[in-house]
């Protein structure tokens, strides 16, 4: 397994693990996910055998992304690496697929000496996701509700190396 920067070739396999993470991950078309690659700082892939088989795409604050969640984060923080989607496709769960694409972004987060954000559906609820970020000691902040759908926020503090 490989983990790697993603490309726009990637793009439509992208979008279909993230099709198959729903309603976790949140439906995009595949020109919003391309949109999305391109603001994201941090934008990795999981490869075996040339096959993506989960990603990860995160951003910094103040960039120009309409979402609310994310709009959130950036009212209350002024530093942080905020984790728009993490996906793996459905044959490659379980695997530990998204452990080590979050611990590349752990590491940029040590890296930078910045939190780590996400949030997780609430309503509805998503309690997989719940369990993965509470064993990576993601903490709850607060919540967020849209009507029909709620998240619950979640930050992660890392330790800075040291100097």
């Amino acid at each position: 397994m490989k983990i790697k920067q993603l490309e726009l070739e990637n793009i439509r396999a992208m979008w279909e693990i993230n099709e198959q993470g729903l309603p976790g991950t949140g439906q995009v078309s595949e020109h919003e996910m391309a949109s999305l690659l391109e603001l994201s700082e941090l934008k990795l892939g999981a490869y075996q055998d040339g096959k993506l088989l989960g990603f990860v795409l995160c951003l910094l604050p103040n960039t120009n992304y309409g979402s609310l969640n994310y709009a959130w984060f950036n009212q209350r923080y002024d530093q942080f690496i905020y984790v728009d989607r993490i996906a793996v496709a459905s044959a490659n769960r379980d695997q530990g697929i998204g452990s080590m694409l979050y611990e590349k972004v752990f590491d940029y987060a040590q890296e930078n000496n910045i939190p780590v954000t996400a949030e997780v559906s609430l309503r509805p609820s998503n309690v997989g996701s719940d369990r993965f970020h509470l064993r990576h000691n993601f903490t709850a902040v607060g919540e967020l509700d849209h009507g029909d759908k709620a998240v619950t926020m979640y930050i992660k503090h890392i330790q800075p190396l040291d100097d």
